[in-house]
């Protein structure tokens, strides 16, 4: 594929721009160790987090070595444009469940449908709850 000799320049410009952050970056990620830091829990903690798990998962979970993914959804009955979020967690488990890993549903955020708001008194709000939702997340 071609491409443009400015857009070209401009992506090489960036690039080189870029490499000492980016070194730093890819050094920081290798240096991140690769087992998951479930073995500093407490067992109660430990416990909580893998009780509601089938027993593949709490096998898995036990031995520590595998990733866990943390799921958060949006998803709630009242709109019906969050409606596809109800099946992405059991898609989630199963798909991590054949690649070796684990998943858990970790929490929920608020959800937001900004054309329910739109033209309303107090639509702008819904920009705010952007911000609450990546907080939530975040937590």
């Amino acid at each position: 594929m071609s491409i443009h000799p400015r857009l070209h320049a401009i992506t090489e410009r960036i690039r080189l721009r870029s490499a000492p952050l980016r070194g730093r970056y890819l050094a920081a990620i290798a240096a991140v160790p690769r087992d998951p830091a479930r073995r500093h829990l407490s067992c109660g903690n430990l416990a909580h987090g893998f009780a509601a798990s089938d027993a593949e998962a709490k096998a898995r979970l036990r031995g520590s070595a595998v990733p866990n993914l943390g799921i958060v959804s949006a998803y709630n009955d009242m709109l019906s444009a969050h409606q596809p979020f109800e099946g992405y967690p059991a898609l989630i488990r199963a798909t991590a469940l054949a690649a070796g890993a684990t998943a858990q549903v970790a929490g929920g955020v608020p959800a937001m449908c900004d054309g329910i708001t739109q033209g309303r008194a107090g639509m702008e709000l819904s920009l705010f709850s952007r911000d609450v939702i990546a907080q939530a997340t975040a937590i």
